[in-house]
């Protein structure tokens, strides 16, 4: 297990936090150390509940970057969020909830519209995609 958490340190860039304790690291840190944690046992799937949180815009792209490495590695990613910028680029499928229940699912680039998000959050949108990923305006 030594030799896999120092292999994923390095996978994932953050070797200089191994002798670290977590309540010494940024945000962003203890988020990407955390994640390498789960990394440990080279699960095929990784499930994400709001990973963003709150972090400061630094924190924000190390975490998507993070994101990204780990899908191109392979790892699937299942990510729940509320935030359109937080679905990279790597995530092809989209599964949209509404009052508990699947609303639609598809292929990201056909659900991330303006009119879906509008007829899903009942709020007026505009939907702009930028370099894979995609932001709302307008509300």
């Amino acid at each position: 297990m030594q030799y896999r958490a120092v292999e994923i340190a390095d996978f994932l860039e953050i070797s200089h936090l191994m002798d670290r304790m977590i309540l010494s690291m940024s945000y962003g840190e203890a988020h990407r150390f955390l994640i390498g944690r789960a990394l440990v046992h080279n699960p095929r799937v990784l499930i994400l509940d709001e990973p963003a949180g709150n972090p400061d815009l630094h924190a924000l792209l190390l975490l998507r970057q993070t994101l990204r490495t780990i899908a191109k590695a392979g790892t699937s990613i299942i990510l729940v969020t509320h935030t359109l910028p937080d679905i990279i680029p790597e995530i092809p499928r989209v599964i949209m909830m509404q009052n508990g229940r699947i609303w639609c699912d598809g292929k990201k680039e056909e659900l991330l519209t303006s009119e879906t998000i509008t007829t899903l959050l009942c709020v007026p949108v505009t939907i702009h995609h930028k370099d894979g990923y995609y932001y709302a305006t307008g509300y």
